[in-house]
């Protein structure tokens, strides 16, 4: 059991949710793209939001800044959470746009808003649980994107939500996260999303 429930703190880990949320934008909504439009978008936030940073990752464990890509100590977090957040800006200004991306464009934006929460937190050493950020943030794009488009996605936000649920017992079972982190965690990913959801619902 202890096996399951490490492993899905790697295979939920928060670095995968802004790719997971375009792969739903671009294959579950009706919206007709090109399939090489979509390979080109994929393929930029593939690179941006998780190539990039794990590269970064490596480097400032290189320099000894972080000592595993969960960052557990909160200053170890200052730096990725930055850096990070300069991409997602760079993924808005560069690679989307609100008229032919709407959802996605301000599914981004959403992140943005949680991703500089949790860095402003880590500035006054409060470390709060970037796994329920990225899980609650894509429950609540695939809520929205279900309403918006009328499409049936009860299988798809049940798994998000089993999953979250399993990630967080597995951030607990092996003391990564405390209950206020956790809570505090989701409602940072929910939030934003729910705000972003008057610009294009």
């Amino acid at each position: 059991m202890r096996a399951v429930l490490r492993s899905a703190s790697y295979i939920f880990h928060p670095l995968w949710m802004p790719i997971a949320g375009s792969l739903f934008y671009f294959f579950i909504t009706p919206r007709f793209f090109p399939l090489p439009l979509i390979k080109a978008k994929l393929l930029a936030i593939a690179i941006t939001t998780l190539f990039i940073p794990i590269v970064f990752y490596f480097l400032l464990k290189n320099l000894g800044k972080a000592q595993s890509m969960f960052l557990g100590d909160v200053k170890e977090r200052r730096w990725p959470l930055f850096f990070y957040n300069l991409l997602i800006g760079l993924n808005l200004y560069q690679i989307l746009d609100p008229f032919n991306y709407p959802a996605l464009y301000y599914f981004f934006a959403g992140i943005l808003f949680s991703t500089l929460t949790a860095f402003l937190l880590s500035l006054v050493n409060f470390k709060v649980s970037l796994h329920m950020i990225g899980l609650s943030g894509i429950l609540m794009f695939l809520l929205a994107l279900s309403i918006y488009y009328r499409i049936n996605l009860i299988y798809r936000v049940s798994f998000i939500v089993a999953a979250l649920g399993l990630t967080a017992t597995s951030r607990l079972e092996f003391k990564a996260h405390t209950w206020a982190e956790l809570g505090l965690g989701i409602f940072i990913g929910l939030l934003p999303q729910i705000i972003v959801l008057n610009f294009w619902l």
